[in-house]
């Protein structure tokens, strides 16, 4: 059995649970958890713990996190996300940059965040994404969240780049929906790259492919 902790670059199309399925078959052992979900449609490091490994999954799970995501301004769906239904839009184009800077950056410090309706946690022992899929809305409490820092990388309106820090816990999807809600033209998260988990950093991590081709060798 292969003990160790892995820092896989999950690409898109995979959940987090495909994977560790994936390295399964690859390791030829099932011994293996991963640290925290990834939305399928979001890229970027996920710290895989093989054998032994897996005793502290939880530890890695509560380590401080950073995102590069895309807001796009003027379109609120049902997921948070450009991935869900269109519930409503709006014209954007009164936003300035320096409006938009400044409602961006209200949010670093402690805020109160409502998780998502698409997302995996449990409600009555149901996840709250399996309700979700059935048209149920369900009354989720809020918890505080953590953004340490948020730096704009590149604006051009409807679309902000951002590189986001943050505590464990912290939808990105609902963060760019709560700006978005904030501005009163909505909005969504266009794209999402974790890059950063604790230690364990976006440039060190290796793909499935990489994985497995090293594994032949």
């Amino acid at each position: 059995m292969i003990n160790g902790i892995l820092n896989i670059y999950k690409e898109k199309g995979y959940t987090s649970h495909d994977v560790v399925a994936r390295l399964r078959g690859i390791f030829g052992q099932k011994k293996i958890g991963h640290t925290g979900t990834l939305d399928p449609d979001a890229e970027g490091v996920l710290p895989v713990c093989l054998g032994r490994a897996t005793k502290v999954c939880d530890l890695l799970t509560d380590k401080d996190k950073t995102y590069e995501a895309v807001l796009l301004l003027g379109k609120e769906t049902d997921t948070q996300d450009i991935t869900g239904t269109v519930l409503k839009e709006c014209d954007p184009s009164e936003i300035t940059e320096e409006t938009a800077k400044k409602c961006i950056e209200s949010f670093i410090g402690e805020y109160d965040q409502i998780p998502p309706m698409y997302s995996a946690l449990k409600v009555n022992g149901k996840k709250l994404y399996e309700l979700a899929r059935e048209g149920k809305v369900v009354e989720r409490k809020s918890r505080k969240v953590q953004i340490y820092d948020i730096r704009i990388k590149e604006m051009k309106l409807p679309r902000i780049r951002m590189e986001v820090s943050c505590s464990k816990g912290t939808y990105i999807r609902t963060l760019c929906h709560d700006i978005g809600e904030k501005l009163q033209v909505g909005g969504c998260m266009e794209e999402l790259e974790r890059t950063k988990v604790g230690r364990f950093l976006k440039e060190d991590a290796v793909t499935l492919d990489e994985v497995r081709q090293k594994m032949e060798q």
